[in-house]
């Protein structure tokens, strides 16, 4: 009870004592403490190991009015947003759990992932539509979390019309969102400061991009002059859309290479390439604590191969996307690979998710991207 009055947001199957025989999968519930003191709305799933998702700590109606209040101080929150790509609504994050919205240009994707946010959709899609007149919404709620709240995937256009491939800039460089075929919401918008960044480590630099997916690594370094970026990633579909990208930019200085992350970074150490700027910005290894020690090993494995594989002084930009591995931990896999290939790692930047996609200090399920950039330097140095 301490977490849930200390504002986290999920009640579980174990902290409930009791429910009323008329509520219903997908219904706001109230709750109330074990002095019968009223703690909150929410709602409720019985599927769902998380009983209650809390919407709100007030005695108020759930109603239109209630979520055009949310967005309406939200989108105050994220003004300096608000007229380019950005993250919306960040579930938890944002004080409305089981929904994602990704704002590109001014299409929207919303991605909706639990019963009781499925069954509120019509009502937040009117405030959206209401509040930010977007060219068109689009639905791609079909995250595996809906399979446990027993919900069936719902994709496609919900308002209006729009293009598979939406359009949008960032700093200067165009992008696609894949919001039909590509992964989440279509893009990796959580990266995009990161990717940023490395701009000014670029000029005349060779360069790897591994997990490249979309190209956000590999673009900005190009725009920051690097000479070449290897891009490895496996998905055709990515790829297609990154030589798209590619065109319209009229960058020209990059090969594509469709083999597994692993093997290849496995073959460019046997064969004793080196890089200037290598990037590692792979999938969550993990998504539960049950496979975290397998994850950990995976990302020491890539990342001591990428050690291996930079110049001396190179750079390297590492990051996790796997919320159950916590910083320490990934810190600490880092210090392994860098003990075990007798490199130093001179810390350039330590940093995560940008403030559009909001951390909750006491909700520690809202963060989980670490993102880092080094310096890698040996030992002898």
């Amino acid at each position: 009870m301490k977490r849930i009055l200390s504002g986290h947001p999920w009640i579980y199957d174990n902290e409930i004592k009791s429910v009323s025989p008329d509520v219903n999968d997908g219904d706001i519930v109230d709750i109330f403490d074990w002095r019968n003191k009223f703690v909150g709305k929410g709602y409720f799933n019985s599927k769902s190991r998380i009983r209650i998702r809390i919407l709100t700590r007030t005695d108020t109606e759930i109603d239109r009015s209630f979520f055009e209040a949310k967005l309406r101080g939200i989108l105050r929150r994220k003004r300096e947003y608000r007229n380019g790509s950005f993250r919306l609504i960040h579930s938890e994050g944002d004080g409305i759990p089981g929904l994602i919205v990704d704002k590109y240009s001014n299409f929207l994707v919303i991605q909706v992932n639990t019963l009781g946010m499925m069954k509120l959709k019509p009502m937040v899609v009117d405030v959206l539509v209401d509040l930010l007149n977007p060219r068109g919404i689009y639905e791609k709620s079909d995250s595996s979390s809906l399979k446990k709240e027993g919900v069936k995937e719902e994709k496609g256009w919900i308002y209006l019309d729009g293009p598979s491939l939406i359009p949008f800039e960032y700093e200067g460089i165009k992008f696609f969102a894949d919001v039909e075929k590509g992964q989440k919401t279509g893009f990796f918008l959580d990266q995009r400061e990161n990717a940023l960044m490395l701009r000014k480590y670029a000029e005349s630099k060779r360069c790897l991009d591994v997990f490249s997916y979309h190209a956000n690594f590999a673009m900005n370094i190009l725009k920051g002059g690097a000479i070449h970026v290897e891009l490895v990633e496996t998905s055709k579909r990515a790829n297609d859309n990154v030589e798209l990208m590619m065109k319209i930019n009229n960058f020209k200085n990059f090969k594509i290479i469709d083999e597994n992350a692993f093997d290849y970074l496995r073959k460019l150490d046997r064969e004793k390439e080196k890089y200037d700027i290598v990037v590692l910005d792979p999938p969550a290894f993990a998504k539960s604590n049950s496979n975290k020690e397998d994850a950990l090993r995976g990302y020491k494995e890539i990342n001591l191969r990428a050690m291996k594989i930079l110049r001396n002084g190179g750079i390297l930009a590492t990051s996790s996307c796997s919320q159950v591995v916590k910083r320490e931990e990934f810190e600490g896999m880092l210090k392994s690979a860098a003990k075990d290939v007798k490199k130093k790692l001179i810390l350039l930047h330590r940093g995560g998710q940008p403030p559009d996609h909001t951390i909750l200090l006491n909700v520690d399920e809202t963060e989980y991207l670490k993102f880092y950039i080094f310096k890698v330097v040996d030992l002898g140095f």
